[in-house]
Parts: C-alpha cells; sequence; structure tokens
C-alpha cells in the first residue's frame, strides 16, 4: 500500500507550503536581530530548534508526496529526519541547561517544550516503519505540533533579545 492510495496528499501539500513560509518568516525575522541573538548561545540554539521543527515538517510532508511511496519507506525516511532534525533540540536543551543565569527559569520546560514535536514524528515513523498505518495521523500531528511550537519558540527568542 503506497501513501497515494491513502488520500494524504492535500493534507501533506498545505502542511508543507504553511511550514516553508512560516520557516522563511521566521529566518527573517530572526536575521533583523541576529547580532544580538548570536551574542547569547540559549536564544541561537532555541532559535534553531524552531526551524530545526518546521524544517522537519517540510521534510516530512515533502517525503510523504513521493510518487509510490509505501508506509513502511516513508516511516524511515521520517524516522531518518527525525533523528537528523533532534541534534537542535538536544542542543538547545545542553544550552539552556548549561546557563547559570539566575534570570533563565523553567529550563527544564523550556527544553521538554523543543523536544514535542521530534518525539511525536518518531513515535509516528515508528509505528509506520512496523506497518500500521495510524502512524499517518501520529506524522500528521506531529506536523500540527511542529508549527505552533516552532512560532511560540521563535516568537519567544525575538523577545528575549529585546530585553
Amino acid at each position: 500500500m503506497t501513501l497515494d492510495d491513502l488520500g494524504w496528499n492535500e493534507f501533506n501539500l498545505g502542511i508543507l507550503g504553511a511550514a516553508a513560509a512560516l520557516a522563511g518568516l521566521v529566518i527573517v525575522a530572526g536575521s533583523v536581530n541576529i547580532g544580538e541573538i548570536v551574542k547569547e548561545r540559549s536564544l541561537t540554539a532555541r532559535l534553531g530548534a524552531g526551524i530545526a521543527a518546521l524544517v522537519l515538517a517540510i521534510t516530512a510532508s515533502a517525503l510523504a508526496l513521493f510518487p509510490g511511496i509505501t508506509l513502511v519507506w516513508y516511516g524511515i525516511a521520517v524516522l531518518v529526519a527525525t533523528v537528523l532534525s533532534a541534534v537542535f533540540p538536544i542542543h538547545a536543551a545542553r544550552t539552556l541547561l548549561a546557563n547559570h543565569d539566575p534570570r533563565s527559569r523553567y529550563k527544564g520546560v523550556r527544553s521538554a517544550v523543543n523536544f514535542l514535536p521530534t518525539a511525536i514524528y518518531a513515535v509516528g515513523a515508528v509505528l509506520l516503519v512496523a506497518g500500521n498505518p495510524g502512524g499517518l495521523v501520529v506524522v500528521a500531528i506531529g506536523a500540527i505540533v511542529a508549527i505552533p511550537v516552532a512560532l511560540m519558540i521563535s516568537w519567544v527568542v525575538l523577545v528575549e533579545v529585546l530585553r
């Protein structure tokens, strides 16, 4: 069974377009204050994690549009993309936890938020690799979650840089 047979193309086209547009906007918004953002390692790392969540949504949606791709191969491809993308929230968490500034609060929560899209994508990918078509719904939830999480992370970074 291929993804073409299951009717997910329009959803993936929508996510692909929305995530790509938002990634571009986040990059442009970040570039306005990039000189200040790069001065604070945790801001740079968190902005990278936000952009990585959008790039993961773009990648997973684009992979789903490959003609004839099977559920298992799609799951493998999403799993590889998820593992590669996980580098960014891992780096952001390490950077946040290493920040000993007393004004830096809620490090655990901020770190966990960075991992949310990646974790959802990983679960969906594993389900697909196991041959469970329910993994498509989980991957779709990952895409839906990636957008507001990435925007929230990006907004916080852009506000914090001005404090």
